[in-house]
């Protein structure tokens, strides 16, 4: 069944919940990104006077989330007990996240390598359940990757025929590889950090290079990968990075710019955001660090943002939050800060249709892995994770890998407890 609500509507609920208003911060707002991130121009002017226009909520039959389990990755297992063999007294906390799922990335042509014996796996828990099973992929390998940061830039750029390479050897072997696993459920979370840097970075010389092949990218991703089997999620950044209304239409008219070259809004299921990120599902930092955001939340985001998309012309599109990591409010001091934020905890369990609009909360970034190398010394140092960063925890390896010392404090931290 389809619901119906109107932005009009949308607006008096951010009213009521104390985040009106939509002019631009006196101050430079900033994003987290999966493994890095960086300051973001001032957003754009306020978008014009929001017209009447009808906002669908997504349709539960189609949420992929809905009546399946989630597919447990052995891999994020196999840390977590590599941990637990290095600190045995925190066994029993730590071996609780065990239980549940997280996204599994694939940042690398050569990850693609890995999918088959990911499904085989979910596979095999769909057996032993009798139930359907969900398995979350992250695509993650978009060339000039992170266009406005540095811990994070990957392995394809547009030297090195990174466009075509993308094309050829990442998209059409996951295409590939999906479709010989016809029969399961699969969801892929597309290109995060990607199309909200061109919604506020272009003047960054490397983002404005990476325009043209991040829209064509994306949306080839898109076109690929739709498949009965598969729904398809694009990154939409977060609060605290595309809350402002002017924000929100740049990110809107993108969307709907990259989804007509993709085929139209129909490829895609929906959106994701606050991955990798801390801004928490209700109140939070962002009220007091960025007091004129009119979402100061994730939950006041995607519905606001639905109420964008709506005025392009797309509607019924749900929304995944990344929970993995927003568990604690109150805990940075410059809404800017992205990289291994101390004090952090867990957020909300992976589970389907838990609020309106939102298709799932999941743990998109897999809890304990870094966002970026405190050491100034290694390759791909990031200032923001550094000891320059008052939010950011020392001791961190590079991004992607486990940080042990940061995984135990996520689970103390829980909130809800775990």
């Amino acid at each position: 069944m389809t619901h119906k609500t109107t932005i009009a509507a949308l607006i008096g609920w951010t009213t009521a919940f104390g985040c009106s208003g939509s002019a631009p911060p006196p101050q430079t707002p900033a994003r987290s990104t999966p493994q890095s991130g960086s300051s973001l121009p001032a957003p754009a002017a306020a978008a014009p006077s929001t017209p009447e226009v009808d906002v669908a909520l997504p349709s539960e039959d189609s949420n992929p989330f809905a009546h399946a389990r989630f597919a447990i990755d052995p891999g994020y297992v196999r840390e977590i007990e590599s941990a637990v063999r290095e600190s045995p007294a925190n066994a029993s906390a730590w071996r609780r996240a065990e239980q549940y799922p997280t996204a599994i990335w694939l940042s690398s042509i050569a990850s693609v390598g890995t999918i088959s014996k990911t499904l085989d796996d979910a596979a095999a828990q769909e057996r032993k359940a009798g139930e359907p099973v969900v398995t979350v992929f992250a695509i993650y390998d978009l060339p000039e990757r992170d266009c406005n940061a540095v811990a994070s830039n990957g392995e394809l750029s547009l030297a090195n025929g990174g466009e075509t390479r993308y094309k050829t050897e990442f998209i059409d072997g996951i295409a590939t590889i999906f479709r010989a696993h016809a029969g399961q459920r699969i969801v892929a979370i597309v290109e995060p950090d990607s199309l909200p840097n061109l919604a506020t970075n272009l003047d960054t010389p490397r983002c404005a290079a990476a325009e043209r092949v991040y829209r064509q990218s994306v949306a080839y991703a898109v076109k690929t990968l739709a498949m009965p089997n598969v729904s398809l999620y694009l990154d939409a950044a977060h609060a605290g990075w595309l809350g402002w209304s002017g924000n929100r239409a740049k990110m809107a008219k993108i969307v709907s710019d990259v989804l007509a070259l993709a085929g139209g809004p129909d490829k895609v299921r929906g959106f994701a955001t606050n991955v990798s990120n801390y801004d928490t599902l209700r109140g939070g930092d962002l009220a007091k660090l960025q007091p004129s955001d009119p979402c100061p939340d994730e939950l006041t985001y995607v519905k606001l943002f639905a109420a964008s998309l709506a005025e392009v012309g797309i509607t019924g599109k749900g929304f995944v939050i990344d929970t993995s990591r927003n568990g604690r409010s109150g805990i940075r001091t410059d809404s800017g800060s992205w990289c291994n934020v101390r004090g952090a905890g867990l957020g909300e369990r992976p589970r389907a249709s838990p609020a309106p609009y939102v298709d799932a909360y999941y743990w998109v970034k897999p809890p304990g892995e870094s966002d970026g190398a405190s050491d100034p010394s290694m390759p791909g140092f990031d200032e923001h994770c550094g000891s320059r960063s008052p939010d950011s925890a020392a001791g961190a390896p590079h991004a992607g890998q486990w940080f042990s010392t940061y995984f135990g404090d996520l689970v103390k931290n829980a909130s809800p407890p775990l």
